[in-house]
Parts: structure tokens; C-alpha cells; sequence
């Protein structure tokens, strides 16, 4: 029997320190390892399986797509990809497209998008202002607009035209704002940096700063958006509308895609600005507006809301029991436990054990971002794992 983590310490990149689970078969919110074990899989591709695994609308997209035609690149026009497009417009504030690979490429090109904005509309402005904890994505770039100097250290000197201030705090983006700047990029809520949610006027204050000062407010919504928090776009919980928004993860219910869309003032890019050999892909496109498609028709994002509260709801009650969680965190079904000591991967290797896939945000936190399909009875399993591996953790 070949042996896949030997496999990996020898040829790959060591770049992560992977779970010791080989999965090779996914169905809805279960998966299989190698030797047959099954997982509840609260972990979803990281956000991605918004519709669990091999979800039937979207095999059956990509069978169908993959079977007609694969890649044509941008030079032409293809039916997926402008299917895509007008959905996403529709269902949302804003009015331009541009369709990419993943939630880096999409933020990228959103930055862009801002510095052409700057370049036309405010005389040379190309800053962007960027929160501590946030996450952007592993470019140059997007590490460098990424608040975490931990990610940052290693790769100095890294891209100008990023001021990192501290988060929800509206007077730290008022004093970072200079005639330089082009554009703040916010997530609705940090998701990689810890499940942070904001007060609940932080973002419309944002939103008026950025109006009275003429700049664009740019919103990642790559893990927020398509569902996550309980509404299809993360924007919608808090009463604004972005200039420009960031998609992915979920938006291809399994497949590498990604997005940037924006609105008609500010969509200012033009013939050679940007491009992408992959971008628009039939086949990724395809699944994504199948996927989409069925989060809308059958509100799946309210699914994730209903059943988010009662995760929470039953996380409150472990918290309750066990006194070294300090916190439960949580908005739709992203949602965060802390503890007062550095016991993640502690529980998520016992999770593993018992047959739960949870996620290690922090040395002191777990995140919990399941399929959105998922119901209650599917909660009330993975909280019974994680009661038991609770009681045995030695401190």
C-alpha cells in the first residue's frame, strides 16, 4: 500500500504541516481517508464546499462542460462565462465582472482596478489601506496588504502602496488617509485572522469616510460571500454596498475560481489592463454558476444562518461546561472556539481520531466552516465529538 504522507515528505514542498489524513472520496458533509475511515468534514475545502462534496448540480455541470468544451482563453466569448457573469450581477450591487483562478488573483486584480481608478480619478492616488489581521492572499502584493507581520517578515522587501492599520477602528483608517490613497480593503469579517467580527457600524462609517473622501472601498469577501454568513453577499448583513468586491472559494463548489466585480463609476479598466490565460474558464465557470444557481433558488445561505445560530447555540453550551473556552465566535457557519491555552491542534488531532475535521485557526483556536447544506443533525454529531474529546484533554 503506498504510503501518500511519505510521498509528500519527499517530493513536496514543505510549506505546511499537514493533518495526518489522506482523503481520497467526498460526499456531502462526509469524507474517506485511504483506509476507509469516514469523517464528518467541518472543514469544507477551507470554505470551499459550500454545497458539500460532489454535490450532484455541480458534477453534473462539470461532466457536461468538460465533455463540449474545456478551454478556449478570452480572446473568446463562451456561454459559461458570461452565464456567470450576468448572475453574479444580478444578484448583487454591482455591475462589471471580471472573472479569474482564485480569491489572490481576484483581490489583485481589484488593487488594480484601484490604482487605475487613482491614476485617472484622483490625481495619482495608488495607496490602499489594509487592517492588522487581515488575510489577502500569498503574492508580494496581497503579502504585503495582508495585516500580519508574522507573514510578512520573511519576504522583505515587499511592494509599496500598503498602509496596514488596526482593525475596526475608523479613526486609525481617517489618519492613515492621505492624497496617496486610492482605496481601503476590508473583509466584512476576518476569516484566516481569527473570526474577528466588527462592530456592528463599522463598516457603514467606513463606507461613508470613503464616500466623503472620494476613495474606493474594496470588499474581500473571498470566504465571506456566496452564503457563509448567512446571506449571499457578507455586505448585506451590514447595510452597504461596495465599489468593488472579491469572490471565491465557494463560488465553485469545489473548483478553482475566482472574481472581482465592480461597480460601473469605478469600473475603469480597459483594452490590455488585465487579462488571464485561465480566466473565465468554461468548465470552472460552469460549476460555479450551477453552484450559484442553487444556493439562490433554494437559499442556501438561510439554511446557513438557521443552522449557524444553532451551532453556536451549542457551542455557548460547551463553552459553559468546559471553562477554558474563552470564546465563541461566529457568523453564519464561520465560526471560531478559543481557548486560554494553545490546545488547537491538541483537539483537532483528537477530533480526528473520532471522526471530526475541524480546522486550526490559531495555537489558542479551531474554526469550524462546514458545507452550508449541512442541518442540525449534523451539528448536534460533531458537537458530541467534540464534548468527548473536550473531556479528556489534559492541561
Amino acid at each position: 500500500m503506498v504510503n501518500w504522507q511519505e510521498l509528500d515528505s519527499k517530493y513536496y514542498m514543505q510549506t505546511i504541516i499537514r493533518d495526518p489524513v489522506t482523503i481520497v472520496k467526498g460526499k456531502g458533509a462526509r469524507v474517506w481517508d485511504d483506509k476507509g475511515k469516514k469523517y464528518l468534514d467541518f472543514v469544507g475545502g477551507l470554505a470551499v464546499d459550500c454545497l458539500g462534496h460532489c454535490h450532484p448540480v455541480v458534477v453534473k455541470a462539470l461532466k457536461k462542460q468538460a465533455g463540449t468544451l474545456m478551454q478556449t482563453s478570452l480572446w473568446y466569448y463562451t456561454m459559461p462565462m458570461l452565464q456567470l457573469a450576468e448572475l453574479l450581477v444580478k444578484n448583487s450591487c454591482l455591475d462589471r465582472v471580471f472573472i479569474c483562478n482564485s480569491g489572490l488573483e481576484a483581490n489583485e486584480g481589484a488593487v488594480k482596478l484601484a490604482r487605475r481608478y487613482g491614476a485617472l480619478k484622483l490625481n495619482g492616488a495608488y495607496e490602499v489601506i489594509t487592517t492588522f489581521g487581515s488575510f489577502h492572499g500569498r503574492s508580494l502584493a496581497m503579502t504585503a496588504a495582508t495585516g500580519q507581520p508574522k507573514m510578512q517578515g520573511p519576504f522583505q522587501p515587499l511592494p509599496v502602496g500598503f498602509v496596514n492599520v488596526k482593525n475596526n477602528n475608523i479613526e486609525a483608517i481617517k489618519s492613515a488617509t492621505t492624497a496617496k490613497t486610492c482605496a481601503v480593503m476590508l473583509e466584512p469579517i476576518q476569516a484566516e485572522g481569527g473570526v474577528n467580527i466588527p462592530d456592528d457600524d463599522y463598516l457603514k462609517k467606513v463606507r461613508e469616510w470613503c464616500d466623503q473622501k472620494g476613495i474606493l472601498l474594496i470588499l474581500d469577501e473571498v470566504q465571506t460571500g456566496v452564503g457563509r454568513l448567512g446571506k449571499l453577499f457578507g455586505y448585506q448583513l451590514y447595510g452597504i454596498e461596495p465599489d468593488v468586491l472579491t469572490l471565491a472559494k465557494g463560488l465553485g463548489g469545489g473548483v478553482p475560481i475566482g472574481a472581482f466585480l465592480a461597480k460601473e463609476k469605478c469600473a475603469v479598466l480597459t483594452l490590455g489592463d488585465h487579462n488571464a490565460t485561465f480566466g473565465g474558464n468554461p468548465v470552472t465557470s460552469a460549476a460555479a454558476y450551477a453552484t450559484l444557481k442553487y444556493i439562490i433558488e433554494n437559499d442556501v445561505a438561510g439554511n446557513a444562518e438557521k443552522v449557524g445560530k444553532y451551532l453556536m447555540e451549542k457551542l455557548d453550551g460547551l463553552k459553559k461546561k468546559y471553562s477554558f473556552i474563552t470564546e465563541v465566535r461566529g457568523r453564519g457557519l464561520l465560526v471560531a472556539i478559543y481557548f486560554d491555552s494553545d490546545i488547537s491542534q491538541a483537539v483537532v488531532t483528537a477530533c480526528i481520531k473520532k471522526g471530526l475535521l475541524v480546522n486550526k485557526l490559531k495555537p489558542n483556536a479551531v474554526r469550524m466552516v462546514p458545507p452550508l447544506i449541512i442541518g442540525n443533525k449534523e451539528v448536534d454529531e460533531a458537537i458530541g465529538i467534540l464534548d468527548k474529546v473536550l473531556s479528556g484533554i489534559v492541561r
